[in-house]
């Protein structure tokens, strides 16, 4: 059981950067910084961002274990799955690259992300994880992977709470930080959020490949 419990948490830590350095995640969380109440409004949108991570990876471990059951010996299916996943995000991150020329520019709905109060920040940071099916897609895989590791509760959850702060740590950190330093990070904040707009195609192909890869090494090598 140790050794399913070592390996899920160092399985859950790319599927978890892969949502924390995408520019998507980090950027929204810079641009609330820049609202009229940026303490507030910050916080409230790390609370929901992290609310939302963890009734996501909730629902799909429930799924899980409708489908083989949490705590029992690793199905058959659990290896295949982390392959079609690996295989997905190598697709997706060549397609990213292949299209980066196009995604140059930040959305639209981004530039309104420095108007939000704090009540509407909650709402839209939990939303931003349903409506990103990068998100979405990995949360669904980080909880079937947790549900078919082998391990019972509460190391589920805890393992769900492990994924949770590795996912979320982008959004949280410079929140935390610029509420601490009062203002002593605005530079820094603006020119991080400058450097991945230019750059957040790019990145996003990169991320995906490489931990898609590792994904799909990791279901082979279970098989």
């Amino acid at each position: 059981m140790s050794g399913s419990w070592g390996s899920i948490l160092a399985e859950l830590i790319p599927l978890g950067l892969v949502i924390a350095l995408s520019p998507l995640t980090i950027i929204p969380a810079v641009l609330v910084l820049h609202s009229p109440r940026p303490v507030p409004t910050g916080l409230a949108f790390v609370g929901g961002w992290l609310v939302g991570l963890t009734a996501l990876t909730g629902v799909f471990l429930g799924a899980s274990n409708l489908v083989g059951g949490v705590g029992e010996r690793p199905p058959s299916w659990a290896s295949w799955l982390r392959i079609v996943i690996g295989c997905a995000l190598v697709v997706f991150g060549i397609y990213r690259w292949v299209t980066r020329k196009r995604s140059e520019h930040m959305p639209g709905w981004m530039t309104r992300m420095s108007s939000l109060s704090p009540a509407q920040a909650v709402l839209i940071s939990a939303m931003l994880t349903v409506v990103n099916p990068k998100v979405l897609f990995l949360c669904a895989a980080a909880g079937l992977a947790i549900g078919s590791a082998g391990i019972d509760s509460p190391a589920i959850w805890i393992a769900v709470a492990w994924f949770v702060a590795v996912a979320g740590s982008s959004v949280a950190i410079p929140v935390l930080g610029f509420a601490l330093s009062r203002g002593r990070l605005d530079d820094a904040l603006n020119r991080l959020k400058e450097w991945m707009e230019r750059q957040h195609a790019t990145l996003v192909a990169v991320i995906l490949v490489v931990i898609g890869l590792l994904v799909l090494y990791k279901g082979i090598h279970a098989l």
